[in-house]
């Protein structure tokens, strides 16, 4: 039987449940939400003399719920419209609708009577065969689904989403011990196919796999940080983006969770887990006590290891916590050598090596550090799973960890780690000694462009399941080479498609990205059908090399500098003009020159996390690798007759002079960035650069022919250049922008209305291209403008003058 996820229903609307309903619109489900009926009236309810029995008043915590939850910052919801997609309503009213839904998840308090009610009243209504799912994070299956009928335990499972669910990506899967295995399957397969996620089978054991080695780590440091005189900010730098980690790193992301919610799971752990060796581990040090007590609980009561104050003069400014005085104070720099040895080491997995070798405190920490974690997880399995790779893929996708910790292993040298263990008391698993006895040297292999684990029952490596729906580039980067210079490589993925990956820093465009985006074209049109641009960096491209832009600009090599602009922009055509099909697999930041690049393909295949945008206006220039031309040709391909031309244009001249930057692929369609009927979106970011081959395959067979030049623009001239002067005007002199930005504005504008033409007129996309060309050189003089590029290039922000 095909199993198909038409409508859901969410039992809770607290922070999880709205977010997961929102996360279900996102990718196109129908969602039934549902809540308690509230017990009494609030005041605005009495003022307006309505009753307990008024609909509005009983559908009034679901509905304050999710409104709260879509306006919550950053999004659950890739666009506002898909909120339409929820419909509210309270468990006394409605219940009896989830009839007619497929699946009924649950996600109210984390209380076994609360639940076991709730259940009790799904039974009543579910239709037979429905999934049954709970959102715990450690209630046992088996007491939950305590007296439910076979039917029930049959289908019912935790699928244990992580907060915030449309970002954080670990879809946990603990089937029910009735539960059939042809519905945990579909789970986990729904997990990562349409969800998005990476989805993990976990057993039914306290925290089960994420949170278990995740607030492990966590309490960990707890106990390090005293014993190794650390202050907070010194843990922060430790253990943040230097080792893969996101930038909260682990005591602002305690901050940002809520220490209660960190305190209530080790809690847990500690009484559910009595023989687990590093039971002590989870009681917690005094400081937290006291931090709880306290009510110092983070983000939500305003201060935790970290509070935001105002010092006499009215700034603001970031205090912390002193863990010995438990007083807050000014915070201060973190520094230590061994973190300098590791800056030209451009990924995370090749500073191990290094971190674990310093001579000073932080090598010390990292030793200590990583001996606790890999002797833990060793001893983890088979307790709370089989497999190695389960393990490091819930720490990655539930923890934004770059590596697992059995990568990190193999990183710093299987011998190496159990030499280091030895020396802090720790010991590894007998798997583990057993494993290296017996010549296995690591964790992981890659063959034949397959990543293969070392299977423990079997004492082999064995092939990853569920790969052959993903292509992963650093697999096969090696063995698929085709050619490489110092900005990209260029690898054949197969059924002739090529695809060219970036590989500068942060992915920035300069010459050497440029020679090997038209290098790619090049061997492609010879030898292939179809090229794909697209990584698997955190992001596909920040932009343009600005440094070299500013460098340039300050010597006043203005001639070096026009040749630079014009080779972007013949790139980019190339991109739209090749004699095969080119598709761009855009994700994560996708700016300026990243946003030209995907707006020039034949096709984009976005990740749905995507923020992509126009953004040249913060360092005082407009788009000049085509991005102005290729805004100009959109509005006009979209032009009808009367005053909706001039309109239409203002609102593509508003998406770059305001830099608008689409929070999601899905918002990317409304900017213009994207197109309807032509682009499409990808959730499960492992699927992009697969699903791209498939969409530059298909364009291919289906008989692609290289397009004609466009030399059918319509450009408005005066008429809207007009508009487009006296709106910044009026802009400056409100001192709503600066002079300089009006200036800016205004070169845009020259660009966009095609220049100052007496009438509407039709022109190519080349005579577009060289006003935007020039419109770029000219700010490029400007002192103001190298002001802005400076200050981009020391902070990383950019300037308002």
């Amino acid at each position: 039987m095909t199993r198909r996820i038409k409508k859901v229903a969410v039992i809770g609307s607290g922070i999880m449940g709205s977010g997961i309903a929102c996360h279900f619109a996102n990718i196109g489900v129908e969602v039934l939400l549902l809540d308690i009926v509230p017990r009494e009236l609030n005041d605005k309810e009495k003022a307006k003399g309505l009753t307990l029995e008024d609909k509005v008043v009983r559908n009034r915590l679901v509905n304050d719920a999710l409104t709260t939850s879509l306006k919550s910052k950053p999004s659950p919801i890739y666009s506002q419209a898909f909120a339409d997609r929820i419909t509210t309503g309270n468990i006394d009213d409605d219940l009896h609708l989830i009839k007619d839904v497929d699946w009924v998840m649950e996600v109210v308090v984390e209380r076994l009577d609360i639940k076991q009610q709730v259940f009790e009243k799904i039974e009543e209504f579910r239709t037979p065969g429905t999934i049954i799912s709970s959102n715990t994070s450690g209630i046992p299956i088996h007491f939950m689904n305590k007296g439910r009928s076979d039917d029930f335990q049959q289908h019912f499972a935790v699928t244990h989403f992580f907060n915030p669910p449309r970002y954080l990506k670990l879809f946990e899967v603990v089937p029910g011990p009735n539960c059939k295995p042809e519905v945990t399957d579909f789970l986990l397969d729904y997990g990562s196919k349409f969800l998005g996620k990476t989805s993990v089978l976990a057993k039914d054991t306290p925290a089960f796999i994420g949170n278990r080695i995740g607030i492990f780590g966590i309490q960990s440091l707890f106990h390090q940080v005293k014993e190794l005189g650390l202050t907070v900010e010194e843990v922060d730098k430790l253990t943040g983006p230097v080792i893969g980690r996101p930038k909260s790193a682990t005591f602002r992301t305690v901050d940002v969770v809520g220490l209660d919610t960190l305190v209530h799971v080790a809690n847990g752990i500690y009484e559910n887990c009595p023989d687990d060796e590093a039971h002590n581990l989870f009681k917690l040090p005094g400081f937290i006590n006291t931090m709880m007590e306290n009510k110092w609980l983070g983000s939500k009561t305003g201060q935790g290891f970290y509070k935001k104050s105002v010092d006499a003069n009215g700034n603001k400014e970031i205090l912390t916590l002193d863990l010995d005085t438990l007083e807050y104070r000014a915070s201060k720099r973190a520094k230590f050598a061994t973190l300098e040895l590791t800056k030209t080491i451009d990924k995370p997995i090749d500073r191990f090596k290094v971190l674990v070798s310093g001579k000073d405190k932080a090598g010390e920490f990292y030793r200590k550090n990583f001996s606790a974690m890999f002797e833990y997880v060793s001893n983890r399995i088979p307790e709370i799973s089989d497999e190695v790779y389960r393990i490091d893929d819930a720490m990655k996708a539930g923890f934004g960890w770059e590596n697992g910790p059995f990568e990190i292993w193999d990183a710093i040298g299987v011998e190496k780690g159990i030499e280091i263990m030895k020396a802090e008391g720790k010991t590894p698993a007998a798997w583990v000694t057993e494993m290296f006895a017996n010549g296995s040297t690591s964790f992981y292999t890659v063959k034949e462009g397959a990543t293969f684990y070392y299977g423990i029952p079997e004492k082999a490596q064995t092939k990853k399941p569920g790969q052959d729906s993903f292509i992963i580039l650093d697999n096969i980067r090696k063995s698929n080479e085709v050619f490489k210079n110092s900005g990209v490589v260029i690898e054949d993925l197969g059924n002739g498609i090529l695809n060219c990956e970036f590989q500068s820093k942060m992915n920035t465009i300069g010459g050497d990205v440029l020679a090997g985006i038209n290098k790619a074209i090049d061997l492609a049109e010879k030898d292939f059908q179809g090229l794909v641009v697209g990584n698997q960096a955190p992001n596909f491209s920040v932009g343009a090399n600005i440094g070299m832009i500013f460098m340039m600009a300050v010597e006043q090599e203005y001639d070096e500098l026009n040749m630079a602009i014009k080779y972007f922009q013949d790139t980019m055509m190339r991109m739209r003009y090749s004699s095969i099909p080119t598709i761009s697999a855009p994700h994560g930041m996708a700016l300026g020159g990243g946003c030209e690049i995907s707006m020039h393909a034949d096709k984009v295949v976005a990740a749905a996390e995507t923020y992509i945008g126009l953004v040249e206006f913060g360092v005082g220039v407009i788009p000049g690798g085509g991005g102005s031309k290729e805004m100009a040709l959109r509005a006009q391909d979209l032009f009808h007759k009367g005053d909706v031309q001039l309109n239409v244009l203002q609102e593509y001249f508003l998406t770059i002079g305001m830099a608008k930057v689409a929070t999601s692929a899905y918002e990317a369609f409304d900017l213009g960035i994207l197109q309807k009927g032509k682009d499409v979106v990808v959730v499960n970011k492992e699927r992009q650069i697969a699903e791209a081959k498939k969409h530059a395959i298909l364009l291919a067979e289906a008989g692609y022919t290289q397009p004609m030049k466009r030399k059918d623009v319509l450009v408005l001239g005066k008429q809207a250049l007009g508009m487009f002067l006296v709106g910044t005007d009026s802009m400056e002199a409100s001192k709503y922008i600066s002079e300089h930005d009006q200036k800016i504005a205004n070169k845009l504008a020259y660009v966009m209305a095609g220049g100052d033409l007496s009438e509407p007129t039709r022109v190519t996309e080349q005579y577009l291209l060289d006003l935007e060309r020039e419109a770029f050189l000219s700010l490029c003089t400007e002192k103001k403008t190298l002001e802005r590029i400076q200050h981009m290039l020391k902070t990383g922000k950019p300037l308002r003058n």
